[in-house]
This record gives structure tokens, sequence and C-alpha cells, in this order.
């Protein structure tokens, strides 16, 4: 429910943000500023969109969906990465035309404090959510609360830009400034698709987070031979973890158990709201090639 509560609010400062963005746009005509304003439309959408991946993603396994429905989450970031190639598309159109009929922006002042503002606003949005989904995990607000950073850094960008052109009087710049904010743009959404894609296709954990669990299964298995075959892969919040534990072939079954309670214990301790399958297998089965995993 935290995560919902961050997406819900994410919802609601998204939509005082765009009011705020569009406003600063309508008082200065500025084509940057529109294309900030219009990034803002799809911050909100992405908002919505991540507010009703979390709610899927949270409820609970059902007789078609036995593993849950964690991975609702990448289908919101995917989401969210095509509305952000669209928006970046849709600002290059806008912007194209005034590269060669510049146009001398007015109400700048006014314009700019109110795009200060939001990205005030949008700035401790996105340290909030980027703290609550290292806390519970979530793909669904990291994407969401590094798009919002991103967004805070454009703005930071147009608004020099627009400074620039005010002080030097080339209003080039501002049309100028609106292509490089979509192209900006436009990489970061590809990035979000790539990494969604990434878990939707169960790309396994980056090697940073595996040599932590190497360690805790060494340290573990006290008792049996060696691990190997690990697998991992990135649900939403769950963590999938799945090994072999190779035993001797006198340990009984009650022993055997013993030790795979253990490590599925030691391994929940260290990755949150991990789903722990170990297969026991006998000395007979033994691997000398791959990953391979030996107690101390």
């Amino acid at each position: 429910m935290f995560a919902l509560n961050a997406a819900r609010l994410s919802l609601i400062f998204g939509i005082l943000v765009l009011a705020l963005k569009w406003l600063a746009y309508l008082l200065t005509g500025s084509v940057a500023l529109y294309s900030d304003a219009l990034e803002s439309f799809i911050n909100v959408a992405a908002a919505l969109g991540a507010f009703i991946a979390l709610w899927v993603s949270h409820q609970p396994a059902d007789d078609n969906h036995p593993y849950g429905h964690a991975k609702a989450e990448y289908f919101s970031a995917v989401f969210e990465g095509v509305l952000i190639v669209l928006a970046a598309l849709t600002i290059i159109h806008e912007a194209w035309g005034r590269l060669w009929t510049p146009v001398a922006l007015t109400s700048l002042s006014s314009g700019v404090l109110v795009s200060l503002l939001a990205s005030g606003i949008n700035a401790g949005l996105a340290s909030y959510l980027w703290q609550v989904s290292q806390k519970v995990n979530s793909v669904a607000l990291k994407a969401d609360s590094l798009h919002i950073f991103s967004d805070v850094v454009t703005s930071l960008g147009v608004l020099i830009g627009i400074g620039l052109a005010w002080w030097t009087g080339w209003w080039i710049l501002d049309p100028l400034l609106a292509i490089l904010v979509a192209l900006n743009i436009f990489w970061m959404g590809g990035q979000l698709v790539r990494e969604s894609v990434g878990g939707l296709m169960d790309e396994g954990l980056a090697p940073d987070k595996l040599a932590p669990l190497h360690e805790i299964i060494g340290g573990q298995m006290n008792g049996a031979l060696q691990v190997h075959a690990l697998k991992t892969r990135q649900a939403g919040v769950l963590t999938f973890i799945e090994f072999h534990l190779v035993v001797p072939a006198n340990m009984t079954v009650k022993e055997a158990h013993e030790i795979c309670d253990r490590l599925e214990v030691a391994l929940c301790q260290k990755v949150p709201d991990a789903r722990v399958m170990i297969h026991v297998e006998p000395e007979s089965e033994s691997e000398q090639r791959g990953v391979i995993v030996y107690g101390r």
C-alpha cells in the first residue's frame, strides 16, 4: 500500500505541475516552455499508468496467475516510454516551424517564475518517489522518479536558454532548445522501453546484485557439497532465485531440508520479497562447469 500511496501522490502533483507549466507557456508563448508543458502531460499519463500497474501488481496470486501479478509494473514502464517518445516527436514538429520564423517572447518574468515553482514541486516529488522505489523495490516508481527528475533538469535547461534568448535577442534559441529537449526526452523514452522489455524477457540480476547472493549461499550451505545452475529474474517487486543444491548421498531428507530452510531465510533477509526455489540433488549430480558455489 505504501507504493500505491506514492503513485497516487505522484498523480495528484503531476496534475498540479501540468497546470503550472501550461500557464507558463500561455504567458510567454515559448515553444521551449510548450515542450516542457507537453512533457508534463506525459508525466500525468505515466503516473496514472503507474498507479494502475501497482494496483494490479499487488493483487494476490490466483489460479490463472500462480506467480502473482508483479510484472504488471513493466507494462506501465513500457507505456510510459512509448508516450515519452511520442511527446518528443510532437515537440520537434512544433519547434521546426519556429526555426525559420523565430518569435519574440512576452511576459517572460511571470512565465519563468511559474515554471520555477513547478520545477521545485517536481524536484521534491522525484526525490520522494526515488526513496520509496528503493524501499519497496518498485520498477514503476523508479521509472516515474527518473522521468520526473529528468523533467526537472530539462526545465532548468529551458529556463536558462530562454534567459539567454532574452539577453541576446536571439529568439531562435527558443526552438533550438525545444528540439534539444525533445532529443533528450526521446533518448530517455527509449531507455525506459529497453529496461522494461528486459524485465518482461526475464533478464537475470546484474553482477553487482548476484555477488552478495553467492556470498550468502557460500556461507549458509554448510553440510552441502555445492550449488550450481543458479538462475535469477526480477518481476516488479519480486525477485525469483532458483538453484540446485548438491548434498552427500547418505544425507537424510530432514538434514537437506534444514539446509534449504537456512539458505531461504538468509536470502530473504538480504533480498526483500524474494521467492527462493531449491532443487536438492545427490553428489552424483555434481557439476564441474558453469557458475558453482562451494561452502566455506
